[in-house]
């Protein structure tokens, strides 16, 4: 089935920028809208952003509007996420998601294959 793999994770100071990056693999539908997702200790897995086939059509949770930006290549079949001005409290493990289908969604249940998940930690 479909496999994703996440990387770029790392430890960085509050203020900084990370992009992770997700390449995806054994695709079996023309199209895939693509999302990322965090989960901290103790919390539940919650939703950042998403993109859908084209690129054209973007969500972001509102707690990293403006400082995050999603996008993707799918000439490699990679999506990316652009993560600035980091603050503590985006410390999580960040899964990149894909669900079949051109149409960009929110939720962690509509999504189909899911990566392995990479570490981000934003030190104050």
């Amino acid at each position: 089935q479909v496999q994703l793999v996440e990387s770029g994770g790392g430890l960085v100071q509050a203020g900084g920028s990370l992009r992770l990056s997700c390449a995806a693999s054994r695709l079996t539908s023309s199209s895939y809208a693509m999302g990322w997702f965090r989960q901290a200790p103790g919390k539940e897995r919650e939703f950042v952003a998403a993109i859908n086939w084209s690129g054209g059509t973007t969500y972001y949770a509102d707690s990293v509007k403006g400082r995050f930006t999603i996008s993707r290549d799918n000439a490699k079949n990679t999506v990316y996420l652009q993560m600035n001005s980091l603050k503590p409290e985006d410390t999580a493990v960040y899964y990149c998601a894909a669900r079949p289908g051109p149409s960009a969604r929110t939720g962690a249940n509509e999504y189909n294959y899911w990566g392995q998940g990479t570490q981000v930690t934003v030190s104050s």
